[in-house]
């Protein structure tokens, strides 16, 4: 049985900023990953598309890395919303993170015929700004791993989506 994610916290978004290429449910050409909370770490399940191919039968480490990256700051934003008395699917609004800080280790070849897993744990470093360790898994393979630093969306983006 494929594992999913049901309550996810770019389902909370705001509309203005649901566009984003990996995780912005309002992009119809984008990723759509959907971040929720498994325990006490986060989890996003993603099946890569075939044109997500590097070489035949691998994903491109772009989508690994766009997957770390959505992973991060969503799971970001499930810290502080919950921090703040929320939880994921509340229908409350939810803070929205942008990327300070991206690395990404490739541990091994991704095979592209099953659905990638990534499991993040979260630490607060300041009250707005998390670091998100993450593990990508083909299966049960570990593929990936990676760090996000996200920090909330600066009030500058706001004002800007709004002009």
């Amino acid at each position: 049985m494929e594992e999913k994610v049901v309550k996810a916290i770019q389902d909370d978004y705001p509309e203005d900023f649901a566009w984003c290429y990996g995780c912005g449910r309002l992009n119809e050409a984008g990723h759509h990953f959907r971040t929720g909370i498994k325990g006490d770490e986060t989890i996003t399940v993603y099946q890569p598309e075939p044109e997500h191919t590097a070489i035949p039968g691998f994903v491109y480490g772009g989508v690994i890395a766009s997957l770390i990256d959505c992973h991060g700051t969503g799971s970001a934003a499930i810290t502080l919303h919950q921090k703040n008395g929320g939880e994921v699917g509340d229908g409350k609004d939810v803070p929205r993170f942008v990327t300070a800080s991206l690395h990404v280790d490739y541990l091994m070849p991704t095979p592209q015929d099953v659905p990638l897993k990534a499991i993040g744990k979260v630490e607060e470093i300041h009250p707005k700004k998390f670091k998100v360790a993450t593990e990508v898994y083909a299966g049960e393979k570990l593929c990936a791993k990676g760090e996000v630093v996200a920090v909330v969306m600066p009030q500058s983006f706001v004002t800007q989506a709004s002009e």
